[in-house]
């Protein structure tokens, strides 16, 4: 389906401070922009901003960048932000980005992002593009590279046909699998922050698909 363009949405990015206007300046150098030296987050893929706006409140110790690639669709995370700012409850630990996430180590150095979340991604057809994927493994490459030794992928999805795939891929790919649900609003799993998406697939009776991934140990450790 077709992304309909926001006119609007070029100028309110441009006007917002916590819209990082040229990430590649920052690589390797996020501390200076959050002014800290916490631990960093990031979301790909953010959409409409619900998830990482509350983690972002529910966790001040943490840093927290969401990235997405279409500027009509940051628009509305930033216009959420917008209005927690005029309530004066806006988060100071978050920034956005408007990026595509194959631009990833042009932005982050390695081993400076302790978390990546992946939060009901499309899953493109597996056949026909199943290198779309944010779980395929060129993605995992990236990944790889800019998360600490001991950093992690949480991921999410309503798709089993895509959480299947994605648990193959990631396997193969030689990453510790850690927290799976198959069913994850009835399991004991604690602390889920739910997306917008989420709300609505849970409410229509969807399961939620979850799983967390350690990135692989280097070669000298897994010997």
């Amino acid at each position: 389906m077709r992304l309909r363009n926001i006119p609007r949405a070029e100028s309110v990015l441009e006007a917002c401070k916590e819209v990082v206007k040229n990430p590649e300046s920052l690589c390797g150098h996020w501390n200076q922009e959050f002014q800290n030296e916490r631990p960093l987050h990031i979301e790909i893929g953010m959409g409409k901003g619900q998830f990482l706006l509350t983690l972002a409140a529910e966790n001040p110790q943490i840093n927290y960048v969401g990235i997405e690639r279409y500027s009509s669709v940051l628009l509305r995370a930033v216009e959420k932000f917008q209005e927690l700012e005029a309530e004066g409850k806006a988060p100071a630990n978050i920034r956005f980005i408007c990026m595509d996430a194959n631009d990833l180590p042009t932005v982050f150095a390695p081993a400076e992002v302790s978390r990546i979340y992946l939060n009901f991604s499309d899953p493109w057809p597996p056949n026909r593009q199943r290198k779309r994927r944010l779980t395929w493994r060129a993605y995992l490459e990236v990944y790889d590279e800019i998360l600490r030794q001991q950093g992690d992928l949480c991921f999410k999805t309503d798709n089993q046909r895509f959480f299947e795939w994605s648990l193959q891929e990631i396997c193969q790919f030689g990453w510790l699998i850690q927290n799976i649900s198959l069913d994850l609003h009835n399991s004991d799993f604690e602390g889920n922050v739910m997306t917008e998406y989420e709300e609505k697939f849970s409410a229509e009776g969807y399961r939620i698909y979850r799983l967390e991934a350690r990135r692989r140990l280097p070669e000298f450790l897994k010997k």
